[in-house]
Order: C-alpha cells, then sequence, then structure tokens
C-alpha cells in the first residue's frame, strides 16, 4: 500500500478508517466495535475519530476494538495510526490538554498519534498551537494538524509561533468536491503536508456514477474503488472512507492496489472537471 510523509519524516498508509457517525446508539455499537475490529483484521492501519462523533462514543468504540484486536495478536500498537480531533470551543491551551486527556481515556491510549483541531473557533490559533505543543512533550500525542483550513488559514497558521509543525490538514476532498485541489492541494504539497481527504466517496453518492462505471470496466474493479484510487493518486493525498458493512470495508481496502492509467484520468477529468477557479473550501 502507498504510504505518505509527514514533515517530521514519519509515514503511514494513504488508506484510513472514518468513524463518523459511530458511536452515536448505544444499539449499533457493538456492530460498530466489530467493524473497526475487522478493520485491523482486514489490513486498516490507520482510524480516523474525533471527540465530536458521538460526543466520544466513536472514540469509545475505536478504543474497545483496538484493545481486542491487541489482546487477540491481530496487531501492536505501534503498527496503528490513531487520529483524533479536538472541538474548537475546547480548543484553548488548557483546554486542548484536558480535551485530548479525555479523548486519550476513552480509547485506552497513552498517546495520539495525530490530534487535529477540528475546525477554527473563537480560540486564538497562537494559544491552540502552545497546547498542542505542550501535549507533545508529555508525550500525549506525537504530532499535531488541523482540519477544514483553507489557504488563508494555513498560511496565518504559519505565521504563529510554533505553527509550522503542522503535520497534516484533514479536509472534505473528492471527485464531487474538487475544490481543494485548485490551491489548497498545491500548497500542502509545496510544504510537505498530507491532505487527509473525509468523505472522499461523497456519502456513497459516487457509486452509482456511470463514467466511473466505465473505467472500473477496465480494471474488473467498482466505481467506488475507481473513486477512491483517485483521491490516492494525489500526490500527498490519504483517503478516509467510513464503512461498517464486512464488504465495503473490504472494496475500499482493495481500492489501495488500484492503479489508474493517463486514459482513466482523462476520462475522469471529462466526467469530473478540475477547478478552474477559487472555491469555498466543502465541509460536512
Amino acid at each position: 500500500m502507498q504510504h505518505l510523509s509527514f514533515p517530521d519524516g514519519s509515514t503511514c498508509p494513504a488508506l484510513g478508517l472514518g468513524t463518523w457517525r459511530m458511536g452515536e446508539s448505544k444499539r449499533e455499537r457493538a456492530a460498530e466495535v466489530a467493524a473497526v475490529r475487522l478493520a485491523l483484521e482486514i489490513g486498516y492501519r490507520v482510524i480516523d475519530t474525533a471527540e465530536m462523533y458521538g460526543e466520544g462514543g466513536a472514540e469509545e468504540v475505536v478504543g474497545q476494538a483496538l484493545a481486542e484486536a491487541m489482546r487477540a495478536g491481530v496487531v501492536t500498537r505501534d503498527e496503528v495510526f490513531v487520529v483524533s480531533k479536538v472541538y474548537p470551543h475546547n480548543a484553548s491551551r488548557q483546554g486542548v490538554r484536558d480535551a485530548c486527556d479525555r479523548s486519550r481515556r476513552r480509547m485506552g491510549l497513552d498517546r495520539i498519534d495525530l490530534y487535529l483541531l477540528h475546525w477554527r473557533g473563537a480560540h486564538r490559533l497562537a494559544d491552540t498551537v502552545a497546547g498542542f505543543e505542550t501535549i507533545i512533550e508529555h508525550g500525549h500525542i506525537a504530532r499535531w494538524g488541523v482540519s477544514n483550513f483553507d489557504v488563508d488559514d494555513m498560511q496565518e497558521l504559519l505565521g504563529v509561533p510554533g505553527g509550522a509543525a503542522c503535520a497534516a490538514n484533514q479536509v472534505y476532498y473528492s471527485l464531487g468536491e474538487r475544490g481543494a485541489g485548485f490551491d489548497l492541494l498545491p500548497w500542502l504539497q509545496r510544504h510537505s503536508m498530507p491532505l487527509m481527504a473525509y468523505c472522499p466517496l461523497d456519502r456513497g453518492r459516487i457509486a452509482g456514477d456511470a463514467a466511473l462505471k466505465k473505467v472500473a470496466e477496465r480494471h474488473g474493479a467498482t466505481a467506488t474503488q475507481v473513486a477512491l484510487a483517485w483521491v490516492m493518486q494525489q500526490r500527498g493525498v490519504m483517503a478516509i472512507p467510513k464503512a461498517v458493512r464486512e464488504a465495503h470495508l473490504r472494496e475500499n481496502f482493495a481500492s489501495a492496489a488500484l492503479q489508474l492509467s493517463a486514459e482513466d484520468l482523462a476520462a475522469i477529468d471529462r466526467r469530473f472537471p478540475p477547478p478552474r477557479a477559487k472555491t469555498a473550501l466543502a465541509m460536512s
């Protein structure tokens, strides 16, 4: 599987598992834990979550699944790259530390591998960055980043003391929402910061697209796999689709092995034209 590099030289796989909307219902808890556990057994090694998802419920799902998988010898802790996010209203210098402690407790982890500011809020970026740097010093996170930041936000961040240590930016990026590819992705590429693409399948809407199905037929693949492969073939981009059903987990994972040709990419561009001007960053 393709890997991405962070500014500190560390790497992680270009495909992960998203957990948005998990942890919201106790009736679904066992099935969601089983899904994350199965994902680890299939070979997923990046798990993305947030304190916002189910108000901590998704982090509890991730923690239980990871604990079960480690007890069973499926993975070791160091083999899994865990991402979580802090609410903007918790992103003060002290609030970041407290929120991180709560997230770590819910997941049963000493360390979060990548900790993101979920979106910009009222707290000063300087205070958020200072909080991040403090919890790095304590060993509670390995690196920090941001989410839903556009170019102007990233430029402002780099002007903050310590802001250049930002490891990644997670945004909505897909064939249906290519706006970030106009200026944000090139900016991140120049600064060697990965773009983590959430909603890379446009919430499943892309699966029935006729043009993608035609490309997929040439590879014995599915439209979903083509859409994910396209995301991962962009330099410095990681895809983190959410899935619960076994068929979807396996289908998404197999997309990492799909290599699209120049002919494929041209056909995709005809169906989903690249942006010709700056647009507002999509959010979901």
